[in-house]
């Protein structure tokens, strides 16, 4: 008989397609996740917002996994910045709709499903185990700007819940600074979808360089440095013909029919580049493999990040990663060896990277060998699922769950 495991995926939809509107890393790790347990006798529901009215309130995914939809008071699009106040709703739905005693353990993704998930482990006597996905702590380093609210629930959650997964050894030291006290922290990094591996046919050097960027089109993911960098490149540079693709953004921001942003500073951005530069919105797995095998490198230029979906991708396709010295990349890009590091921010020091690769194609070629071995020992979801499969068999290390909201 299979156990059953609920996700709480408060934000992230796993069936959504990624590299809209808050579909990113988190979306991705519980699908995957969910399919390979599924592969494990697991059979896993996710409960997430129903955040496209268009979709169904129940739909299957892999052998025996559901998605299982939550109004939460609005069908609709809404920002995880202002899903808190609909913690309470979203919890009765959840105990209205499903048969909470049916489950083995509780696995939550992100801080919004952290709060939703101590209180079901309360009432139910549930084991919990939590992935942040992205710490409150890391974008206040990064940013400046402090959520204070957030931060008093990370705290919390990690201090509370019965397993953390962390997915770099430097998520596992932050937490370890951060919250005094906080359950066992277990570092298990995200695998990546089989899709992403190296074709048997690379490019040739007599093709056009290629640079490819894959995510969402925000201030916080180094967009601009990326730009400011490839600008800087071509103007040192006038005769190189080399290209820079970017995948991702929401489909207004993105005029795919020219192959440029719709957004005024990205207009601005691109200004002189416009036929290097092409922006080609969302796309699926696949097509996000093949372009990480023509890539001479794939560019990860983000502020912070947890752990960095896209460099794993990159590297299991044999893609070598320029990647901002910051947080979970400085981990999973070896720096001279599968990639680059940068200093974030940086357009001169991202610029100087990707000229090393232009200028030393054999170079670039070398380091993607070198990803796509290291991501085959490090990346797979197998001996991943089995990790976190056995935080599930552990049970509970807490005599209670503490709450922070409800009765």
């Amino acid at each position: 008989m299979r156990k059953r495991i609920l996700f709480i995926s408060d934000h992230g939809d796993p069936l959504q397609t990624l590299g809209g509107k808050q579909a990113g890393g988190q979306n991705n790790y519980v699908r995957q996740l969910a399919l390979a347990l599924s592969d494990m006798n697991y059979a896993v529901d996710v409960v997430t917002h129903w955040s496209d009215p268009k979709t169904k309130r129940v739909e299957y995914f892999g052998k025996v996994n559901r998605v299982i939809r939550i109004e939460a008071g609005y069908k609709g699009f809404v920002s995880k910045n202002d899903m808190y106040g609909m913690l309470p709703r979203f919890y009765d739905e959840i105990a209205n709709t499903l048969d909470l005693n049916a489950y083995d353990a509780i696995h939550s993704h992100y801080w919004l499903s952290g709060l939703l998930g101590l209180k079901i482990a309360e009432k139910y006597n549930l084991p919990l185990i939590h992935t942040s996905h992205s710490l409150g702590i890391a974008k206040a380093h990064a940013t400046g700007k402090r959520d204070e609210r957030r931060l008093a629930a990370e705290r919390h959650i990690l201090r509370n819940a019965d397993q953390i997964i962390a997915t770099t050894k430097s998520e596992k030291e932050l937490i370890e600074q951060f919250a005094k006290g906080h359950a066992p922290v277990h570092v298990i990094s995200i695998g990546v979808d089989k899709v992403f591996e190296p074709e048997l046919s690379k490019a040739s050097s007599g093709q056009e360089p290629l640079f490819v960027y894959a995510g969402r089109l925000e201030e916080t993911k180094g967009i601009h440095t990326l730009l400011k960098a490839f600008s800087i490149l071509k103007k040192k540079n006038p005769g190189n013909r080399a290209k820079l693709i970017l995948a991702g953004g929401e489909a207004s921001q993105v005029d795919l029919e020219n192959g440029l942003p719709t957004v005024p500073a990205l207009k601005e951005a691109v200004t002189g580049i416009e036929e290097d530069v092409r922006f080609i919105g969302p796309q699926p797995p696949e097509v996000l493999a093949t372009l990480f095998n023509k890539a001479l490198a794939t560019v990860v230029p983000s502020f912070y990040e947890s752990f960095g979906m896209v460099a794993a991708e990159a590297q299991s396709c044999g893609s070598p990663v320029i990647a901002s010295k910051v947080g979970g990349l400085a981990n999973i890009v070896v720096d001279g060896e599968t990639g680059l590091l940068t200093m974030p921010r940086d357009a001169d020091d991202l610029a100087l990277a990707m000229e090393a690769f232009l200028d030393n194609q054999l170079l670039a070629r070398r380091m993607g060998r070198n990803a796509a071995i290291y991501a085959k020992k490090h990346f797979r979801w197998k001996s991943i699922t089995e990790q976190i499969a056995a935080l599930y068999e552990e049970g509970s290390n807490h005599a209670e769950h503490i709450t922070l909201f409800g009765n």
